[in-house]
C-alpha cells in the first residue's frame, strides 16, 4: 500500500522535524547525506559491485587486512589446497553459540533455505571445508542434508556462476549464508536455491518455490531500494508455516530495502559484537552500517508499536554483522578464508536461530517476536546515522530500528 507521494530518496522523519536526504551511490545503494558507508572504508569491500536500477545486490562486506583479505579471485582459486589454509580471526560457531546462548543441537525436522543469484559450483565443497573445520557434521547431498536447486525447483540445471566481476561476489555471498547456517543449526539441513540472475523476479521465484522443496526458514541476503510497485513481490516471500528472513542493508539509516521490507518478512538489523567482562561475556552496540528505515510504500503492520514512522520500520531483530566483528567463512573464489560482515550475516543467523526453535508456523510475521522482546537482549547503543537522535538510527531501550526488539538469547523468543 502507498502511503505517501512518491519521494524514494528524500523523506521526512516525522515527529522530529529533520528532512533526510538520501543520495545515491555509484553501485546502487544509498547513503545518508553526512554519513559515510560503511563499505568505503580502507579494511573492506562489498563483496557485490554495482547493480541496475531494480536489480538486488549482495549485502555480504568482506574484509581485506585479515588472513585471506581480497585473497585469490575468480576460477584461479579453484586449485587452493583448502587442508593447508588457517581460519581467519572471525567468529566460529562456537563464538556464535555462546554469544546467543544457543544450543549446540537441535532444529530436528528444520530445513534453511538460503537464496541466492547465480550458480556456485564450489558451493558444496566449500560448505565441507567449513563444517570440517569447525567439526560440525557432514551435511552433503549423500546423506541428504543439503540439496541445491534452481529457481524453478529443479536439482538442474543450475545456473552457470557470475559472468562478471560486479556480479561475482554472490560466490562470497552463498558460502557466507550457508557456513551461518551451519554454525547456528549444525543438525538442520540446508536447501540452496539459486536463482538465474540478481533481478527482483528471479530472486522472488526462487524465494517462492523454497516452501515446496521442504524448507521451513527462508534466509535472503540481498536488498534493493523499495518503491513503486514494491508490494507486488511481497507474496513471493510470504508462506504458511514457513519463517522468512532478509537482511535490512549495510548502508545505515535510509530508504528501506525489499524483501526486509515486506510485512510477512522478519527484517534482520546488524550490531557490532565484541566479548565483555559482563556477566553475559558479551556486549553489542547498533552497527553503523545496519539498514533502517521508514517505508513510504507499505503499511504499518498492527504489531508495530513505534510511533515516528507511520509505514513499516525496518528492522525487526539482529544479529552480528559488523565486518570488524565479523565471521569467519570459506570460499573458494575468493581464495578461501575470510572474515565477513553485513546484514548478509545477520540473516542466516536470525533463520538458523528459528530452525533450532522449531516454531517457523509461528513466525509468518515478526509478530511474534514482538511479543516475546522480553526475551531478547536488549541493545541500547550505538547509531548508523542521522535522524534527530530518534529510535530510526540511534539504539536505546526498547525498539530502535538500527537493531530492532534486540538479539538473540536463547530461543525464548522464538
Amino acid at each position: 500500500m502507498r502511503l505517501s507521494p512518491a519521494v524514494k530518496a528524500v523523506r521526512t522523519t516525522a515527529g522530529l522535524g529533520t528532512l533526510v536526504v538520501g543520495l545515491m551511490l555509484p553501485f546502487g545503494g544509498i547513503a545518508q547525506a553526512g554519513t559515510t558507508a560503511p563499505a568505503t572504508a580502507a579494511t573492506t569491500h562489498d563483496a557485490c559491485g554495482a547493480v541496475s536500477p531494480g536489480d538486488a545486490r549482495c549485502l555480504a562486506v568482506v574484509r581485506n587486512d585479515v588472513h585471506g583479505g581480497l585473497g585469490l579471485r575468480g576460477r584461479a582459486a579453484v586449485g587452493r589446497n583448502a587442508a593447508a589454509a588457517v581460519p581467519p580471526t572471525g567468529f566460529g560457531p562456537a563464538d556464535l553459540q555462546s554469544a546467543y546462548r544457543l544450543p549446540a543441537t537441535g532444529g530436528k525436522g528444520q530445513t534453511i533455505a538460503v537464496i541466492e543469484a547465480f550458480g556456485d559450483p564450489t558451493a558444496a565443497a566449500d560448505l565441507a571445508v567449513y563444517r570440517s573445520t569447525y567439526g560440525l557434521p557432514a551435511c552433503t547431498t549423500a546423506n541428504g542434508c543439503f540439496h541445491e536447486a534452481n529457481q524453478k525447483g529443479k536439482a538442474s540445471p543450475l545456473p552457470p556462476p557470475p559472468a562478471t566481476k560486479a556480479t561475482e561476489g554472490w560466490e562470497t555471498e552463498t558460502s557466507l549464508d550457508l557456513d551461518m547456517a551451519s554454525a547456528i543449526c549444525p543438525d538442520c539441513h540446508i536447501l540452496l536455491v539459486e536463482a538465474d540472475d540478481q533481478t527482483a523476479p528471479d530472486l522472488g521465484a526462487a524465494a517462492a518455490v523454497a516452501p515446496s522443496l521442504g524448507a521451513t526458514e527462508v534466509s535472503n541476503s540481498y536488498g534493493t531500494e523499495e518503491g513503486n510497485g514494491v508490494s507486488g513481490y511481497a507474496k513471493d516471500y510470504q508462506h504458511t508455516g514457513v519463517a522468512y528472513v532478509a537482511s535490512s542493508g549495510d548502508y545505515g539509516y535510509t530508504v528501506p530495502t525489499e524483501p526486509a521490507v515486506f510485512p510477512g518478512v522478519i527484517a534482520a538489523g546488524g550490531t557490532s559484537l565484541t566479548r565483555s567482562t559482563t556477566a553475559r561475556g558479551w556486549s553489542e552496540t547498533a552497527w553503523s552500517g545496519a539498514g533502517s528505515g521508514c517505508s513510504a510504500w507499505i503499511a504499518k503492520p498492527a504489531w508495530q508499536k513505534d510511533t515516528d514512522c507511520p509505514g513499516r520500520t525496518v528492522s525487526d531483530v539482529s544479529a552480528d554483522a559488523d565486518p570488524n566483528t565479523g565471521v569467519a567463512v570459506y570460499s573458494t573464489a575468493d581464495g578461501g578464508w575470510l572474515e565477513v560482515g553485513g546484514t548478509s550475516a545477520s540473516a542466516p543467523i536470525i533463520a538458523g536461530v528459528i530452525a533450532l526453535a522449531g516454531n517457523p508456523g509461528k513466525l509468518p510475521t515478526a509478530s511474534y517476536l514482538y511479543a516475546r522482546a522480553k526475551d531478547l537482549n536488549d541493545v541500547t547503543s550505538g547509531s548508523n546515522g542521522s535522524c534527530g537522535d530518534g529510535y530510526l538510527c540511534t539504539a536505546g531501550k526498547g525498539y530502535d530500528a538500527p537493531t530492532g526488539i534486540g538479539t538473540p538469547n536463547g530461543l525464548g523468543a522464538f
